[in-house]
């Protein structure tokens, strides 16, 4: 081995020991430079849509050095008096302490007509520390009711990033004033940009319903790249609306909705220990209140599902090396569960999403998934298609299907696969992406 190899070996070596070590005398590390811009997915809208503004609604972002220094890090909400908050969050056994005490407000009594507020940070995700991280919640959490005087049971919190390692808080509480007074209604964009982590590009959708007398607006804002599994709710999303509707109903709205949105998505398979998703309804619209009976309260519903579905499909054009949009349709399913099954082990096969990557028409290893999830399944029923072209049928390959048909629907960026089962009347959709190289460099470089 060379000198100039030796050097190399020697400098990572010192790097990884000064991580392993961490700060010096209990400091918290200074912050690293912002790492070089990666490259936008080819997935990617053209642009960062033109969000309304929702009444009720105020935000801003700043670069608070949670883990890199010059980068935009950290976003504040404020909800005006009177919102109506509900959420959903990850079930993972091992969930962040944010998670933990989010969950805990939502299910607590609320001080009437009292506003709201929320705050999240990219860089750290404040998950598996113990009582530092429960320390550090409270103390972000106090301040920001104290600085816009609210009950702290009021102020919702989420934290994304590295696992396992101590929040430095301080950093956040410090730029809790300069949030304050950069609070603007027209700042939902910063806020996107505030909440990435690995993402390659800001994410936002928005809908509009009519509602009785007046118009009501829905507009959210997303972060998910990697780490992207179903179990609720598999990434950061914040959606606002100004609907008058009581919490009660606003909650069962968005449980009924994360079915088929959220929990029809997956990256990697791997749900993450801080994912969440808050929606807040501010009342501020001219429309009449929403009820369960309402004319409006149909395409209240559709319109939200249309945001989140739409946010949610973002995330899977932002998987981590994702060159595809991959849409899993299985039908003739004995039950639900068993379409999800299929669906999600094709979905989350290594084999499939490699061949797709490569444009290789390999529905044998599509057959291979199916005959692996657990459901019930007949060879001699069961049927494949790219698109449009029956691949495979009865037992058999499709005696009509070329090769070459099955390659050039590859080459296409957005996919659909049809999988029916020929059993039952069950069906299920979900959404996945490629699985490149692109996606080993980006894990393997996550904490360097």
């Amino acid at each position: 081995m060379g000198k100039t190899d030796w050097k190399a070996k020697a400098k990572a070596l010192k790097k990884a020991v000064r991580r392993l070590q961490g700060p010096k005398s209990g400091a918290p590390a200074a912050p690293t430079p912002a790492k070089a811009t990666t490259p936008v997915s080819p997935l990617a809208p053209a642009a960062f849509p033109d969000l309304p503004q929702i009444a009720g609604v105020e935000f801003a972002a700043a670069a608070a050095g949670v883990r890199y220094a010059g980068r935009t890090d950290v976003m504040l909400v404020r909800l005006a008096p009177g919102t109506s908050v509900a959420g959903a969050f990850t079930r993972s056994s091992t969930r962040a302490a944010c998670i933990r005490d989010c969950q805990e407000k939502l299910a607590a009594k609320v001080p009437a007509g009292s506003g709201a507020a929320i705050i999240v940070n990219s860089g750290n995700s404040n998950a598996f520390t113990g009582a530092a991280g429960q320390s550090a919640v409270r103390a972000i959490t106090d301040a920001v009711a104290a600085a816009l005087d609210l009950p702290a049971s009021r102020v919702f919190s989420s934290s994304t990033g590295v696992i396992g390692e101590p929040l430095p808080f301080g950093r956040i509480t410090g730029k809790i004033p300069d949030l304050v007074a950069n609070l603007s209604g027209g700042g939902m964009a910063g806020a996107a940009r505030a909440i990435m982590t690995t993402d390659t590009f800001p994410k936002g959708a928005a809908a509009t319903v009519t509602g009785e007398g007046g118009e009501i607006r829905i507009a959210g804002i997303a972060k998910g790249s990697g780490m992207i599994a179903p179990d609720m709710a598999t990434m950061l999303v914040y959606i606002f609306t100004d609907a008058q509707i009581a919490p009660p109903l606003l909650q069962k709205m968005l449980s009924r909705q994360i079915g088929d949105t959220f929990n029809a998505i997956t990256v990697d398979s791997d749900t993450s220990t801080s994912d969440a998703l808050i929606l807040a309804a501010t009342g501020k619209s001219r429309a009449a209140e929403i009820t369960a009976r309402s004319p409006a309260a149909k395409p209240f519903e559709a319109a939200l599902r249309s945001v989140m579905m739409d946010l949610a499909h973002q995330v899977i054009r932002d998987g981590e090396g994702a060159t595809k949009f991959v849409e899993i349709r299985v039908t003739g399913a004995i039950s639900p569960q068993d379409a999800h099954r299929v669906a999600m082990a094709v979905a989350n096969s290594p084999l499939v999403k490699t061949a797709i990557a490569g444009q290789d028409p390999n529905w044998g290893r599509i057959v291979a998934a199916v005959g692996k999830s657990g459901a019930e399944a007949d060879r001699d029923r069961l049927s494949i298609r790219f698109g449009d072209i029956l691949v495979a049928e009865k037992g058999w390959r499709n005696p009509a299907y070329r090769e070459e048909d099955g390659a050039a629907y590859m080459l296409l960026q957005d996919l659909v696969i049809g999988i029916d089962l020929g059993l039952g009347k069950a069906s299920r959709t979900v959404w996945t992406c490629d699985l490149t190289h692109r996606y080993i460099d980006i894990n393997a470089d996550y904490r360097s």
